[in-house]
């Protein structure tokens, strides 16, 4: 068995998660679940995840026991994997205490599977090759 190997993977199923198993956390109604929409206000009103909280990385120090339960199990979100800022703010998050993960593929993917947007993002149309039923992995 490769052990560092073995670490490493564990670590990032531990750190990260995948738009469709937020969105089925979100269907299941998971507990102390928060879903962070770290950026700008303009991205923000261009379409977000539904329920999802917008607390730009700069202000999570400063604001983020007012918005988020400290208990709460924290997924943050940007705009794509061609961006790191869910990745700063989950280091915000950890450093506060917060159990938390990054989601990978970003708003961009959750778009681009069709599932539900809030905000100005109107009729949009499904990206064919995200949008399998069920990849099997």
């Amino acid at each position: 068995m490769n052990t560092d190997a073995v670490a490493h993977f564990t670590a990032r199923l531990t750190f990260e998660t995948d738009v469709s198993d937020v969105r089925a956390a979100l269907l299941a109604g998971e507990p102390d679940l928060v879903v962070v929409d770290s950026r700008s206000a303009a991205a923000w009103a261009q379409g977000h995840i539904p329920d999802a909280i917008h607390l730009p990385t700069a202000d999570i120090a400063a604001r983020a026991a007012e918005l988020v339960p400290i208990g709460a199990r924290v997924v943050t979100y940007c705009w794509g994997p061609g961006c790191n800022g869910a990745t700063r703010a989950a280091l915000a998050f950890a450093r506060l205490g917060y159990q938390v993960r990054e989601m990978l593929g970003g708003f961009e993917y959750w778009a681009r599977e069709g599932l539900p947007v809030a905000g100005e993002l109107r009729d949009r149309m499904a990206d064919p090759l995200t949008t399998v039923s069920d990849c099997g992995c």
